[in-house]
């Protein structure tokens, strides 16, 4: 196995969560907020704005099964990737949408994703993509939130994975 880790803020992480689980090659996931300038932030602290966190999830896959292109490509089909501080009903700094790489090598896959996704649309993304300076895993009730109340609010469109994977199936190595 090839473990590797990284953090995709796409709006309200449980969405964001719940479809990147179903994908073949994801390990685990924990949401949390990420590259807050306080430490330890708590959902509250987070939504006031004060704190500069991004709910994100960080997610632990397996590189030999899922590539960190085509984890991306999955990712964006979650987002929109030129919505400022805003995705779905959800808006504030916290529900921006934001790539961040723990391992500087990661970068350069980032970098390109968002390059690719410029040149198609002829304008600039507001995906942030830096590096991860912190993450703290959210409260307990938020971890796997939409498996625990399926029917809770979710702007992201979960049936979609089940596409996403159907189009993608001879990408997923063995």
């Amino acid at each position: 196995m090839n473990a590797r880790e990284i953090y995709l803020a796409g709006g309200c992480f449980w969405g964001t969560e719940a479809y990147l689980k179903k994908l073949p090659g994801v390990i685990d996931t924990e949401v949390g907020y990420a590259n807050a300038n306080v430490c330890g932030p708590s959902y509250e602290d987070v939504c006031t704005g004060a704190t500069d966190a991004a709910e994100a999830v960080k997610v632990t896959y397996d590189a030999d099964i899922i590539s960190l292109p085509l984890l991306l490509q999955a990712y964006l089909r979650t987002i929109d990737p030129f919505s400022l501080n805003r995705q779905g009903n959800d808006v504030g700094t916290q529900y921006r949408t934001g790539i961040y790489w723990a391992d500087p090598d990661d970068e350069r896959a980032v970098e390109s994703t968002l390059i690719g996704i410029a040149r198609r649309a002829g304008k600039q993304p507001a995906v942030e993509a830096a590096a991860l300076t912190n993450f703290y895993p959210a409260e307990g009730y938020h971890q796997d939130y939409l498996g625990k109340n399926p029917f809770g609010y979710c702007h992201v469109n979960l049936a979609d994975a089940d596409a996403f994977i159907a189009e993608h199936a001879t990408d997923f190595g063995a």
